[in-house]
């Protein structure tokens, strides 16, 4: 079965950069792997991709060494079975609020006996090789989202879960759900004490850490901090943010027109 990258990054010690595909174009979307993310992220639940716009976006990606990933739009097996099948190495989940969930989440990831998922990877095994119901198991990354207040209150029964890899800040989410502005970088203390806590439970129950930013620098930091899966923008963000720093030059720099002697 093909090597996936990201267990294979934090076997090392190492952290993941993870990019996010909002858009639902296979060539944005292979245009994006060709930078070097050590994996990209189809949303699907924010993003406007639906699940075929997806799968020629994972075909897309898989021509690079990028790792496809998928956020599905919510908890719900068959979305995440169909989505694994459909060639995805990670799943994030997000609003896991309570160990339940995040048993449920576990076990459409996992083939029996460690889970319930049904057997029908139809372009997984294009992907990952002939030996993918074999290998699944081990190889597919589990991601479940930390975004709420009962999520924080009920965290260590959620870390506890057996197969859960990970956890997956959202600050914005997680900001809205403590009462705060919703931003990913500069949080109010309130959610920069609750990621801290997050940080500190997750790496004592041997799971890895895992948040979204809005630039690089506050992702290197975060690094630094002990997070393993870093998220920077997404392509959407990426082409507004070129677009008006294009604009802003052009317009900064075109002179105004003489006035008309008429």
């Amino acid at each position: 079965m093909r090597e996936n990258k990201i267990r294979s990054i934090w076997k090392s010690g190492g952290a993941v950069v993870n990019g996010w595909l909002a858009i639902p174009s296979s060539f944005s979307a292979e245009v994006m792997a060709h930078q070097g993310w050590d994996t990209l992220t189809v949303d699907l639940q924010h993003g406007v991709t639906d699940y075929a716009s997806a799968v020629a976006m994972f075909t897309a990606i898989s021509t690079t060494p990028t790792v496809p990933i998928a956020r599905v739009p919510w908890l719900d097996p068959g979305i995440i079975m169909k989505t694994l099948d459909a060639g995805a190495y990670g799943i994030i989940c997000p609003m896991v609020n309570c160990r339940e969930d995040a048993e449920k989440f576990v076990r459409a990831c996992r083939y029996p006996p460690d889970g319930g998922r049904s057997l029908g990877p139809i372009r997984a095994t294009l992907y990952a090789g002939a030996d993918y119901p074999q290998k699944a198991n081990e190889t597919i990354v589990t991601l479940a989202m930390i975004e709420t207040q009962q999520a924080l209150d009920k965290l260590d029964e959620i870390l506890s879960v057996k197969g859960l890899d990970a956890v997956y800040i959202g600050p914005a989410d997680l900001s809205l759900s403590l009462g705060c502005a919703p931003t990913f970088d500069d949080v109010d203390k309130p959610v920069a004490e609750a990621i801290d806590m997050v940080l500190a439970k997750a790496n004592e129950h041997g799971v890895i850490p895992c948040i979204h930013n809005g630039t690089p620098e506050m992702a290197l930091k975060r690094i630094e901090r002990g997070f393993r899966l870093v998220t920077i923008g997404s392509d959407s963000r990426l082409m507004t943010a070129g677009a008006q720093q294009v604009m802003s030059k052009m317009r900064s720099g075109i002179k105004a027109p003489a006035a008309s002697a008429y």
